[in-house]
């Protein structure tokens, strides 16, 4: 059942705006999730064309990844401000234009400014829309988000790389970016129509000093993470943005712990289920994307193979998240996230440090099954904790919650890939060893192995049921939530901004049952 507001039982229109909501979230994140890694293939080709040095265009990327992370930390204070609606459709239409001036950018730095703002724009999409998509659907009904989530999460990064290449190939590198347009319209103009606008409002002054150290801090550790591994961690721009980064670090988590109204409220960290499914997050995403970079590069280590057969050995991991979305809405309400996290992580782990045992990689059928192997259980893990995590989160908090969910899974990701390349370094993958033995990248992927393996000791902390049904009856026979028109459900949500009346009884309704 669709909900509206606060998790108010709705039926007839608001079946149709939870519709929209899905499709309008979808494209926006099939845009954003496509263009972290499509340009990836065409940087060579955009250096080229620019008459710049092949280094200069991992600007292009690092541009992106910075801006993205920078614009996190106040995605739910801007959401909660001026309303979802309002900052998503406006950050949707500046991705788009941001795709558009790329497309048409005629030097390097133009094509990165507008990388820059792309960047601002996507990182106020991912939390400020998956926002709106919670508060269209009851904690109890979000297991059927799986479906929608898999998408621009899974799929639309592991179709990056082969469709930047097809394109670049056969048009240019221009549409990599102008393909983003019409979908961005449209999106756009469906949203203004159909997707409805929500303000919790804001108590207390905005956290200027926390802005201040998180900015800097998620920028700094985002630069030195993503380009430590290929330009070496002792190199001065690296080794000074770590340890800058590191120490703004240490001092903006003593300022938010005793800020009044921070801007990230780490107190979240303390529900029974967004708490170990933070913890959760940033560890498989830390496994999977260490493992998604080291192994490719001892499947090329082992066999020789090509890049593009490389990439094409990871996609069957793709194919498997996509199955995984398929039965998580069944097997969640049945087994509880706490048993059926616990039970897909321990085989994760497993099959991970199975693509570590000599002589699997020769054999590329075992390399595709294995692939299919980590998208299927850990798959299933990653979305039972998307899911479940939020079910006791207040309805007030959900936009701050998914804000810092997000920034710990991002730097999760970042410090998987970190960690696997110091670990090939520190083997002897590269400098003056033969960068071509299977050993030092073997032992990268059994450390991917166990940071999912600790992941299942967290799992052990999320609650035994999924959240569940409203413990109140539902009337359907009640006139005054069929008579109510659009204009005094808003007004209603903006002048109780505390939660009080139904709200209050359906967010408490929520958390006794999750």
């Amino acid at each position: 059942m669709a909900v509206e507001g606060h998790g108010q039982p709705v039926r007839g229109s608001a079946r149709v705006n939870a519709l929209i909501v899905v499709i309008v979230y979808t494209a926006a994140m099939c845009m954003n999730g496509l263009d972290s890694t499509i340009v990836n293939p065409a940087l060579l080709t955009i250096a080229d064309d620019f008459g710049e040095p092949a280094v200069a265009a991992n600007t292009v990327e690092i541009a992106f990844l910075v801006a993205l992370v920078v614009a996190l930390p106040i995605a739910g204070r801007l959401g909660d401000r001026f309303g979802t609606k309002l900052v998503f459709l406006g950050s949707l239409a500046t991705f788009t234009a941001a795709s558009a001036a790329c497309g048409a950018a005629h030097n390097l730095d133009t094509l990165v400014l507008a990388r820059v703002v792309q960047g601002l724009a996507g990182g106020l999409l991912t939390p400020v829309g998956m926002t709106i998509l919670f508060r269209a659907f009851a904690p109890h009904e979000r297991v059927k988000l799986a479906k929608v989530l898999i998408v621009p999460t899974a799929l639309m990064p592991a179709l990056g790389p082969p469709l930047g290449g097809f394109l670049t190939e056969h048009l240019s590198w221009h549409w990599l970016f102008l393909v983003n347009v019409p979908i961005g319209v449209a999106a756009v103009l469906l949203g203004l129509f159909g997707l409805r606008e929500h303000r919790e409002g804001v108590v207390g002054p905005f956290d200027r000093t926390g802005f201040a150290l998180t900015t800097p801090t998620l920028g700094l550790l985002t630069y030195a993470l993503g380009f430590g591994p290929s330009q070496g961690w002792t190199s001065p721009g690296i080794a000074t943005c770590g340890t800058v980064g590191l120490g703004l670090l240490v001092v903006a988590l003593a300022q938010q712990l005793r800020a009044p109204e921070p801007l990230l409220r780490l107190h979240l960290l303390r529900d029974r289920a967004f708490g170990p499914a933070t913890m959760l997050a940033l560890l498989t995403s830390a496994g999977l994307m260490g493992v998604l970079f080291v192994f490719p590069l001892l499947y090329q280590a082992a066999l020789g193979a090509s890049a593009l057969d490389a990439g094409l050995g990871v996609f069957p991991e793709a194919v498997g998240l996509m199955l995984a979305s398929q039965v998580v809405d069944r097997l969640l309400p049945r087994f509880g996230p706490r048993l059926l996290t616990t039970s897909a992580l321990v085989p994760a782990a497993l099959v991970f440090a199975a693509l570590a045992v000599p002589g699997v990689a020769e054999h590329t059928w075992a390399v595709r099954a294995l692939m299919f192997c980590v998208g299927l259980v850990l798959g299933t893990a990653v979305l039972t904790v998307q899911i479940s995590g939020f079910g006791d989160i207040e309805p007030a908090d959900i936009g701050h919650a998914m804000g810092l969910f997000t920034i710990v899974r991002t730097l999760g990701g970042s410090l998987g890939i970190a960690a696997g390349a110091a670990v090939i370094e520190a083997f002897g993958g590269s400098g003056g060893h033969d960068a071509t033995e299977a050993g030092p990248y073997r032992a990268a992927i059994l450390l991917t192995a166990a940071l999912v393996a600790v992941g299942a000791l967290f799992a052990l902390r999320l609650p035994r049921e999924a959240p569940g049904p409203p413990p109140f009856p539902e009337d359907e026979d009640e006139p005054e939530n069929e008579n109510k028109d659009e204009d005094e459900d808003q007004g209603a949500s903006r002048s109780d901004p505390d939660g009080d009346g139904k709200r209050r009884h359906d967010a408490a309704g929520a958390s006794a049952a999750g």
